[in-house]
């Protein structure tokens, strides 16, 4: 697994290679420390990026801009902010761009790893804080994904969905290719490729390996 780390504190950087090691002893983690260094590390990285953690605030950051030019420059990068502000209407803000999570520092490593977990697998992981404020005002997050294709479209119609990573793992899925071989084909853990395999899962809108098999046999271009 290869994660982008946005921030411009060493020892957040530091705790935050740990906690993902938890998730994947083999984790691949490349760092920027500004702007001028997320510019780079995107273009130069982002085909073949499974996650980004982003500050909200860095040297040369306006607002959250760099998040929503993150957000266009890699459309299929599942990216979560960390931020020191617990402002609810920012984490409305960048939820609604298409932000997959909002943690706020003050939560423990714990907090954070289940978090990443959760946006790994597909889903979104929405702060308690914004989650009451949104019952209470009865505003949900915009929708982050297209509906689920149609199996027999072409490939590129899940390349919004999933990312390169992703697109590889469900190529060797539809050769029939069990975890522990997918992995070592693509010199990830086992771990991960599960956690791959349920968003490949939701993608395809199927409910389990048998059935994700057969559609992704049925894709063009795969």
């Amino acid at each position: 697994m290869k994660v982008l780390i946005a921030d411009d504190h060493r020892l957040i950087i530091e705790g935050v290679k740990l906690k993902l090691a938890e998730l994947d002893p083999a984790v691949e983690t490349v760092v920027a420390m500004n702007l001028d260094e997320l510019d780079r590390m995107t273009a130069t990285h982002a085909d073949s990026l499974d996650l980004a953690l982003v500050d909200i605030t860095m040297p040369g950051t306006q607002g959250h801009q760099h998040v929503s030019r993150l957000r266009a420059q890699a459309p299929a990068l599942p990216v979560i902010v960390l931020s020191g502000s617990e402002d609810v209407d920012l984490m409305r803000s960048l939820m609604e761009i298409g932000v997959l999570g909002f943690i706020p520092k003050a939560y423990s490593p714990e907090v954070m790893l289940s978090a990443i977990r959760l946006v790994l697998a597909g889903g979104i992981y929405i702060p308690p804080l914004l989650l009451a404020n949104a019952q209470a005002q009865g505003w949900q997050p915009a929708e982050t994904a297209a509906p689920p294709p149609d199996p027999t479209q072409a490939i590129d119609g899940l390349r919004r969905l999933l990312t390169e990573r992703q697109i590889d793992v469900m190529r060797l899925l539809s050769q029939g290719k069990p975890n522990k071989l997918i992995a070592r084909d693509l010199g990830i853990s086992e771990g991960t490729v599960k956690i791959h395999l349920a968003a490949i899962f939701r993608a395809l809108n199927v409910r389990n390996r048998v059935e994700a098999v057969v559609a992704s046999r049925k894709l063009q271009g795969l």
